[in-house]
């Protein structure tokens, strides 16, 4: 097994967390080391930057063009194509595995199939719903910016995770052949930076209460960690796609929520 402690260069860590969390082709220019993919996850918010500009800026622009529902839908479709929609497969194999298992072993070689269960669809579909719907509901300027702040906020909460919980599984089972590094205190405060700043600009913009944007979605992976500790006592990678894509969800129905009582 490799020495997750192994030295790596700060470029090279963001480039792999680049090719990991997404569909675009950055290994072409340049592969990094193997040791580089334990840290990807200190960099993850840094890829919302990247997933959720390409998303809002279509649904703003979009909109200029197309319809707002349409603009919502192709904003969406924009993300799944980046991502080669990795944490939605992550969703439908979390709801698979804790709403069909029994117990940790059955939980985690149902999450580990690669074939999707009644569960995992009926996820995807309310989650697709509820994300189009609340998308759609807010001002096109406000969406976009909420997407900007949420994908990179969504992530950094999320990383904790690597933190509070082992990875469930040994690491020659895990699907992408790697396990994350916990990250550092360095590495924590980068994550706290690359998470924050983009929703502090978009509170500050908007002029939302900061306090249960921050708190109700944080609240959500907390709820979505004593479920993961009592049923499989760690973590694994679909969980972690699962948790940011509900976190990420949770920011935006606080924020509709908000703008129902602001208006």
């Amino acid at each position: 097994m490799e020495n997750s402690a192994v030295k790596t260069r700060w470029y090279d860590n963001i480039w792999a967390a680049l090719i990991f969390f997404t569909r675009l082709p950055f290994w072409r220019a340049y592969q990094p080391p193997q040791a580089s993919y334990k840290t990807v996850v200190e960099y993850w918010p840094l890829t919302g930057w990247l997933t959720g500009g390409a998303m809002a800026a279509t649904l703003y622009f979009g909109s200029m063009v197309f319809p707002h529902a349409v603009a919502v839908i192709a904003a969406i479709a924009v993300r799944l194509l980046i991502t080669g929609a990795l944490h939605e497969d992550g969703l439908a194999d979390f709801m698979d595995g804790f709403g069909g298992g029994s117990d940790r072993d059955r939980i985690l070689a149902i999450m580990k199939d690669s074939h999707i269960g009644t569960y995992g669809v009926l996820g995807l579909i309310i989650y697709f719903l509820l994300l189009g719907t609340v998308l759609y509901s807010m001002p096109v300027t406000v969406a976009a910016l909420t997407i900007l702040a949420a994908d990179p906020f969504s992530k950094m909460v999320t990383s904790q995770l690597v933190n509070m919980l082992p990875y469930a599984r040994r690491e020659e089972e895990a699907k992408n052949k790697t396990v994350y590094r916990k990250p550092t205190l360095a590495a924590g405060l980068s994550l706290t930076v690359q998470g924050l700043l983009p929703m502090v600009l978009m509170i500050w913009l908007t002029g939302l209460s900061w306090y249960l944007v921050i708190f109700i979605p944080a609240l959500v992976m907390y709820f979505l960690y004593l479920l993961m500790l009592r049923k499989i006592n760690g973590y694994t990678g679909d969980c972690c796609g699962a948790v940011c894509l509900l976190v990420e969800l949770a920011v935006y129905l606080v924020i509709s929520q908000q703008l129902i009582v602001n208006s």
